[in-house]
């Protein structure tokens, strides 16, 4: 499998918690593959019902979390997210995203939504390469063949 990636993007998160719920423009889905969910509960010692509701049409994510009346992520406290080290894929990504562009070939793209990119330093490819490492590992835990 191989990728690619923006050669000269900078990015710098900024703490806007934009990425953590919906916006006037967006409505947002934090998608959780199983392993996930299960490892947020466990950690947290929070049930699995309380924090995500199951999906379908997604997969391999078959959950998605919560959130509160305002349109956030029910781990967004006080501007930061409480379960960081644990956080799903989909957060680790933001503000890129991974397409599948066939033949196991893969490219990671950006949105320009986020106000951290064109900030801080260029990324280089071993940012990305740890970003899809993280991916693969995931995969092979939910998908069957993976």
């Amino acid at each position: 499998m191989s990728f690619e990636y923006p050669k000269h993007v900078r990015f710098r998160c900024v703490r806007c918690a934009l990425c953590y719920g919906d916006t006037e423009d967006r409505v947002r889905s934090i998608l959780l593959l199983k392993t996930e969910a299960d490892r947020i509960s466990k950690r947290t010692l929070i049930g699995l019902d309380n924090f995500a509701e199951k999906i379908e049409g997604f997969d391999p994510y078959i959950y998605q979390i919560r959130k509160i009346e305002d349109g956030k992520c029910v781990f967004l406290k006080d501007n930061s997210c409480s379960i960081y080290k644990m956080r799903p894929l989909i957060c680790r990504f933001y503000p890129f995203q991974l397409k599948n562009l066939r033949n196991s070939r893969y490219a990671f793209t950006y949105t320009d939504e986020c106000p951290g990119i064109g900030k801080g330093p260029r990324l280089k490819k071993a940012f990305f390469e740890r970003l899809f490492e993280k991916f693969i590992e995931l995969m092979k835990e939910n998908v069957p063949h993976a």
